[in-house]
């Protein structure tokens, strides 16, 4: 008999691939829709959500945008905080006594000196932004509430993920539009970017979601997780072989409103402690994920 699931943010770029994931056959799990429109900053919106108990939630709704959380931090952490703690007040109301997974950010590490990479579990956190340090405020929040509720709580800590249905205001999706529209001819060869020679670690959206149903059934409660490739690529370079892969010759011109100098020059994550608990390692190829997300553009920028 499959388990029930409950997802936040399934309307966003990782809970659409978690909805598509679940429709495929062989999963053991089923979605369980909420029966109602909901919206976590409103509690009473939540009072009659689940038809039936979940078996498990994954709570993955965020403001995740860095500069929506400096404009607008107040926002961000009635999302963010308040929303998870209205969330986690309502399951309590209904009886929920499963696992929760709160999807937090490798972000909460914020600046990390380059001799401690690849960056570990036991990095202190250090966020450097309020949408950090609302996701940091929200693991305690769902870890302490393991430890009163004795429900099983994990935290994932994803970092850079890329891939189909992301957001053209991310760094790759954002390319890969622009090089989709130089090819159409729609614009002429010249990409707009901001800081591009930074490394980050970039793991395909489908290894995230298969980690984050690997710690659902392995995972060990009150643990954290980094969910990363723990490989640093320049995203120069990942530029590079999207136009390479589009058979596009483009020029990169530096633009001045996407020019926010990265204070944290390089990013690499460990994963060995998700993988020694469950067993999961990456199994999409960087070059799989650049070509599936720019046959995902060709076809959205004909649309546009």
């Amino acid at each position: 008999m499959k388990k029930r699931l409950f997802v936040t943010g399934l309307s966003g770029f990782v809970g659409q691939h978690i909805q598509s994931r679940l429709a495929s056959p062989g999963s053991s799990w089923e979605l369980l829709p909420a029966a109602s429109a909901y919206d976590l900053t409103n509690a009473d919106s939540l009072i009659d959500l689940w038809p039936e108990l979940p078996d498990a939630v994954i709570h993955l709704a965020g403001q995740t945008f860095v500069p929506e959380a400096f404009r607008d931090p107040a926002r961000t952490f009635d999302i963010n905080l308040f929303g998870t703690l209205n969330l986690l007040q309502a399951l309590k109301a209904r009886g929920f006594s499963g696992t929760f997974l709160y999807v937090s950010s490798g972000d909460v590490y914020g600046q990390v000196a380059e001799e401690h990479l690849p960056i570990t579990e036991q990095q202190p956190p250090l966020p450097r932004n309020p949408y950090a340090v609302s996701k940091l405020s929200a693991e305690f929040l769902s870890l302490q509430w393991g430890l009163s509720e004795g429900w099983a709580v994990l935290v994932a800590r994803p970092f850079n993920h890329i891939g189909t249905a992301q957001k053209d205001s991310f760094v790759i999706a954002s390319a890969a539009r622009q090089i989709c529209r130089i090819k159409q001819g729609l614009q002429a060869p010249q990409l707009q970017v901001g800081d591009i020679d930074v490394t980050r670690d970039f793991l395909d959206v489908g290894d995230v979601i298969a980690a984050y149903f690997a710690l659902l059934e392995n995972g060990t409660p009150g643990q954290v997780y980094n969910i990363c490739s723990g490989r640093e690529q320049s995203i120069r370079s990942l530029i590079e072989q999207l136009a390479d892969l589009a058979e596009v010759d483009v020029e990169l011109v530096a633009d001045p409103a996407r020019m926010r100098r990265a204070d944290q020059r390089r990013v690499c994550g460990n994963h060995a402690k998700l993988a020694n608990a469950t067993g999961w390692a990456p199994a999409t190829t960087t070059q799989q994920s650049l070509r599936a997300i720019l046959s995902d553009w060709e076809m959205r920028v004909r649309q546009q």
